[in-house]
C-alpha cells in the first residue's frame, strides 16, 4: 500500500526530531542555519515534552490550561508524558492536542503534525469515550423479546384454530335426491285464515258478572248442531283415545345413524306422510316419504324443525309415551321434547263405616 509522500517541511522536521532523539530529551538543537528559526515543537524528543516546556516557559500551570481548554487535567498529563493508553480514541486525542496548542499560542496544525509523526498509527479501532455511562437497561431487551414471543404464540394459536375449523368434517346431511323426492311428494295446501281477534280489553275495566245458569235458563246459549257438515279445507279430527299409549314398532324405524346421539322424540306415521327435518341453518338432516307404521327417532340436537305434509298423520311419542299428533305442519322439536309428568297419586279411599250393635 503506497503512503502519502511527505512534504519538504515534514522532511526537515523529521530530520530535526531524529537529531533531538540522538542528543537526549533535555538537550536542545542548535539552529541548522542562521536564517532558519528552530520550531519549539521539535526542540524536544516528544511532542508532550515540547508542550510542557512551552507551558513552563510561559509560566502557566496545568490547571490554568485545563480551565482554558476544558480538557481534563489527566488527559493533558497523559499528552505530556506520551501515555496514549490513558487517552480515548485517536480522533479525540488529536482534538486535545489541537486545544492544548491553541492555549499555548503555538500552531495547532504543526502540533497535530508532530503528534502524527511521533505516533504514526493510521488505523486504530475507536474506543468508547472515558467517563460516559451506559444508561441502557438490559431488562428492556428481555421484555421486548418476551412480548414478541407472546404475540407470535397468539398468532400461531389463532392460525391453528382456523385450520382445525376449516378441516373439520361437515355435519351429516340427507342426500339431494332424497330431499327432492320428499319435496315433490308434498302436496301444497291452502292457507286458512281465522276470524279476526277482538280488540284488547282495557285492564282497568272488569268483566261483567254473569249469574251461573242464567243464560241457559233464558235460552240464550247457541244451539250446537252435531250434524253440521265440516268445511272442505278443515283437517279431519283424530280420535286420540284410539291411539296407542306406548310406542310399538309397526314398520321400519329410522334414526340418525349414530348410536351416541340420544333420541327423546319418536314420530310414527298413522298414514303415508312426507317428513323433512331441517337444522337451524336450513340444512336437511332427514327427508323421506314414510309409510303407515314407519317411525323416525328424532336426534336430540338444537334447532331442529319438523316439516310434514299433514300434522294429523304423525303421532308423537316422548320417552316412549304418546303425546297425540303433531300440533302443526311445522314445529320445533324442542317444543315436543318435554319430560313426562308424573301421574298424580290416587286419593286413598275412605274406610267403610262399621255399625256397632
Amino acid at each position: 500500500m503506497l503512503g502519502k509522500r511527505p512534504s519538504k517541511k515534514q522532511s526537515e522536521r523529521a530530520a530535526l526530531r531524529d537529531k533531538v532523539r540522538q542528543r537526549g530529551p533535555s538537550e536542545t538543537l542548535a539552529p541548522a542555519a542562521p536564517d532558519v528559526p528552530l520550531d519549539p515543537l521539535y526542540a524536544h524528543a516528544t511532542l508532550g515534552v515540547a508542550l510542557k516546556a512551552i507551558r513552563e516557559a510561559k509560566k502557566l500551570t496545568l490547571q490554568q490550561v485545563t480551565d482554558e481548554t476544558r480538557v481534563r487535567r489527566a488527559y493533558l498529563e497523559a499528552i505530556e508524558t506520551s501515555q496514549l493508553d490513558l487517552l480515548p480514541s485517536r480522533p479525540f486525542t488529536i482534538g486535545y492536542v489541537r486545544a492544548y496548542a491553541n492555549a499555548l499560542g503555538v500552531d495547532p496544525d504543526a502540533a497535530v503534525e508532530r503528534f502524527k509523526i511521533d505516533e504514526p498509527v493510521l488505523e486504530e479501532p475507536l474506543r468508547a469515550p472515558v467517563g460516559v455511562l451506559d444508561d441502557r437497561d438490559p431488562r428492556v431487551a428481555a421484555f421486548l423479546i418476551g412480548a414478541l414471543v407472546i404475540v407470535a404464540a397468539i398468532v400461531l394459536w389463532n392460525v391453528a384454530q382456523r385450520a382445525m375449523i376449516a378441516n373439520a368434517p361437515p355435519p351429516a346431511l340427507a342426500a339431494q335426491a332424497t330431499v327432492e323426492k320428499a319435496l315433490r311428494s308434498m302436496k301444497p295446501a291452502a292457507m286458512e285464515l281465522g276470524a279476526p281477534l277482538p280488540a284488547p280489553v282495557e285492564s282497568t275495566t272488569p268483566p261483567p258478572y254473569e249469574t251461573p245458569g242464567l243464560a241457559k235458563a233464558l235460552g240464550l246459549e247457541p244451539a250446537t248442531d252435531p250434524t253440521r257438515p265440516k268445511p272442505a279445507n278443515e283437517a279431519p279430527s283424530v280420535n286420540l283415545a284410539a291411539l296407542p299409549a306406548i310406542f310399538t314398532p309397526l314398520g321400519k324405524v329410522y334414526d340418525a345413524g349414530n348410536p351416541q346421539i340420544r333420541s327423546v322424540v319418536t314420530l310414527q306415521a298413522l298414514k303415508p306422510v312426507a317428513l323433512i327435518i331441517r337444522g337451524a341453518d336450513g340444512s336437511v338432516y332427514f327427508a323421506r316419504q314414510l309409510s303407515k307404521g314407519d317411525a323416525f327417532k328424532v336426534p336430540q340436537l338444537a334447532g331442529l324443525t319438523l316439516d310434514v305434509s299433514n300434522a294429523n298423520d304423525l303421532q308423537v311419542f316422548v320417552y316412549g309415551q304418546s303425546k297425540g299428533v303433531l300440533p302443526a305442519a311445522q314445529v320445533l322439536v324442542s317444543k315436543l321434547a318435554t319430560p313426562p309428568s308424573a301421574a298424580p297419586a290416587a286419593a286413598p279411599k275412605p274406610a267403610p263405616k262399621t255399625s256397632t250393635p
